[in-house]
């Protein structure tokens, strides 16, 4: 019979096999923490803590929309963005140009802000969106007195109403808003 030759542990694949697993766990935890320091957090605003400040602003200019009955009414066909305004309150002046932001709610990078200029009734602009997806559409006025925002969902057929009249019945229901 032959004696069994004693290798030393290194030699031995078990003790390998056995700390492969902990070594990948650790190469992908610092991967992972790479990946968290240089990548870009797009859904974090750099000035969160401004933003913050200001929400009681820009929830009084919201209630400024909603008291004088504004509604727009967003058509977004191929490139072209129209928005037809209207409101209930009679001594309302419309504004010569409206600034429009629309963003992505996971997709920073598609994110938009334009002057649509009046002509009309209508104001509009180009925008270049997907075919399809779920957009946060804000609409202001250039002094930054009241605000509208609502969701468009594309591909939208026909107009999507933002906005909400300050009583019921005085202004357009969907029905009256034509192109």
């Amino acid at each position: 019979m032959h004696a069994a030759v004693a290798r030393p542990w290194y030699r031995e694949p078990w003790p390998w096999i056995l700390a492969a697993g902990p070594f990948i766990v650790v190469v992908a935890a610092l991967y992972t923490a790479w990946l968290a320091v240089v990548s870009n957090d797009g859904l974090v605003t750099d000035d969160y803590y401004r933003k913050g400040l200001s929400a009681n602003q820009t929830i009084a200019r919201s209630e400024q929309a909603t008291k004088m009955g504004l509604v727009a009414g967003v058509r977004i066909a191929g490139d072209s963005l129209s928005v037809r305004l209207q409101a209930s309150d009679n001594f309302f002046v419309m504004p010569p140009t409206l600034a429009l932001t629309i963003t992505h709610p996971t997709r920073a990078g598609l994110d938009q802000s334009r002057v649509l200029v009046r002509n009309g009734d209508l104001y509009s602009g180009e925008v270049r969106l997907p075919a399809a997806g779920h957009w946060l559409v804000l609409l202001e006025d250039e002094r930054k007195t009241w605000r509208l925002m609502g969701n468009v969902i594309l591909p939208a057929n026909g107009e999507t109403l933002i906005g909400s009249p300050a009583k019921p019945g005085t202004a357009p229901a969907p029905a009256d808003i034509r192109h």
